[in-house]
């Protein structure tokens, strides 16, 4: 969905392409992941993504940490390069931007929702991975019900057509906001 505001000419920040980028290259995550999840964190190839999946997915304490690791730094990445865009508005795609209190630093939320079932069929699609390793995931979202609550608007995305219309009405809308 953030690729149809990017058509519209609307930078798009996604949070957790930005946060792999970081993970690879930032020494100081390198070193505090490897000093909190063991030597296997990383490999000649770069951060050993299977395996911190597996520990931090299924230990919620971990996870707290790796998040504590990673996102200031991403955020603080964000906050740059919003500085740096000319648009009307820009928008920041995170999948846990509610979770993590992220939307508080925004002018308005949008929040994407889609049944549970279209939703794993398009992750098992788009990542190659197993139903067992999204659910997991999941399991640390909040559900959509709670984030309606605080979001500023809400766009379903069932039918791909549809959603870039209702887009480009959002859009419009933010335009004029």
């Amino acid at each position: 969905m953030a690729g149809f505001f990017a058509e519209l000419g609307i930078p798009v920040y996604i949070a957790d392409v930005e946060a792999k980028k970081l993970t690879e290259r930032s020494k100081v995550i390198r070193r505090k992941l490897t000093a909190l999840l063991g030597p296997k964190t990383y490999t000649e190839a770069g951060l050993n993504r299977p395996f911190v999946a597996k520990a931090i997915f299924n230990d919620a304490n971990l996870l707290a940490e790796v998040n504590a690791i990673i996102h200031p730094k991403v955020g603080h990445h964000f906050n740059r390069w919003v500085k740096k865009q000319q648009a009307p508005y820009c928008i920041k795609e995170a999948a846990i931007l509610f979770e993590n209190g992220g939307y508080k630093n925004c002018d308005a939320t949008i929040v994407v929702t889609a049944p549970l079932t279209l939703r794993m069929e398009r992750l098992l699609k788009r990542d190659g991975t197993t139903k067992a390793a999204i659910e997991d995931r999941m399991a640390y979202q909040w559900p959509d019900e709670k984030k309606l609550k605080l979001a500023d608007y809400h766009i379903e995305n069932t039918d791909l057509k549809l959603t870039k219309t209702l887009v480009k009405e959002l859009h419009k809308r933010l335009l004029r906001s």
